[in-house]
């Protein structure tokens, strides 16, 4: 059984380990270039490359996937496998294995169906999401579903530890539907087109908090734009003692919702707790929701290390009373 594997961030990587450990180890691995990272901006490979090199599988990383056809073809696979590539695949492509290819999709199609479904499903409040796997045709998450298994969510996920549990389930799951798709048991349900939605292109600006959303929204943002494009906040320090004014970028790490006490606050004000901790007024978007605050536990000034809030303030106690940006 030959088998070609396509995938780029954490997510393909995961799922490619464990493909690599059972006997449907991959022959190929076709992946994203190596791009800069950091503010040093250092050549870095993507995750899935970086697993397809520690058990030795030849890697590809073509600018476009055309580029890469005649490789395939030569290699003459059964099957190929799909998991967040980031590329629509052509046609000619997908004609290539015998048995197509199979895609696992971090969401329960067609709903948020695009680049994003994970952040998204953070974002809007779920209760619930799952993976998909479909044979893939050209139309992006379009395909006729194979298999399908749900993961209730407890409102406190991160984008980085959902995208871990979404992969290990997605793994389990392939792994065991390729047997009975090679052996022909599976029929492929089409999608129904009246339940799709799409998810955006998330980008840094996102990332900017806008305080006069609610706490919850804010509070959501957070954990699904961890660790990028991380949300982030711009504190205007006024100087003392003749030093001038700074506007200082903040990103904020952990949070959660503190209820309303009755009192409010200008939105974006700073308000110290009994608890050593710092609350951030917030605002009633969307639709007039209360005027909860927002506790901050950790966070991250630009150019240094994550703190607790306790610590920030300790270092920085003219910070309370400021209204945030």
């Amino acid at each position: 059984m030959k088998i070609i594997f396509m995938g780029t961030p954490e997510f393909g990587a995961i799922i490619l380990e464990k493909l690599a450990e059972t006997p449907f180890k991959p022959i190929l691995v076709v992946t994203s270039p190596d791009k800069p990272v950091g503010r040093k901006q250092i050549l870095t490979p993507p995750p899935v490359k970086v697993i397809a090199q520690k058990y030795g599988i030849p890697v590809e990383q073509p600018d476009e996937i055309e580029n890469c056809k005649l490789k395939i073809e030569n290699l003459k696979p059964d099957l190929g496998i799909v998991a967040a590539y980031g590329k629509i695949l052509p046609k000619d492509i997908l004609n290539i294995p015998k048995f197509g290819f199979l895609n696992v999709h971090p969401s329960l199609l067609p709903k948020y169906r695009g680049p994003s479904p994970i952040r998204s499903v953070i974002l809007e409040n779920e209760e619930e999401t799952g993976v998909t796997i479909i044979l893939m045709d050209e139309k992006m998450d379009h395909g006729p579903i194979l298999k399908q298994k749900g993961l209730k969510l407890r409102g406190e996920e991160t984008f980085e530890k959902l995208t871990k549990d979404l992969a290990e389930l997605g793994s389990t799951l392939l792994i065991n539907t390729i047997p009975f798709w090679l052996k022909g048991v599976i029929e492929p349900r089409p999608q129904d087109e009246r339940e799709a939605t799409y998810t955006k292109i998330f980008t840094r600006e996102d990332g900017e908090i806008n305080w006069q959303k609610s706490a919850e929204q804010i509070e959501r943002e957070i954990r699904a734009f961890y660790p990028w494009p991380g949300s982030y906040t711009f504190w205007r320090r006024v100087g003392k003692w003749g030093r001038r004014s700074e506007t200082l970028r903040i990103k904020i790490i952990k949070a959660k919702v503190s209820k309303s006490s009755g009192i409010l606050y200008p939105i974006g004000k700073t308000i110290a707790g009994p608890d050593n901790k710092f609350y951030v007024q917030c605002g009633g978007l969307p639709y007039r929701a209360p005027r909860d605050f927002l506790l901050v536990e950790k966070l991250q000034l630009e150019g240094k290390k994550p703190v607790t809030s306790e610590e920030f303030l300790r270092g920085y106690p003219d910070f309370i009373g400021t209204i945030l940006q």
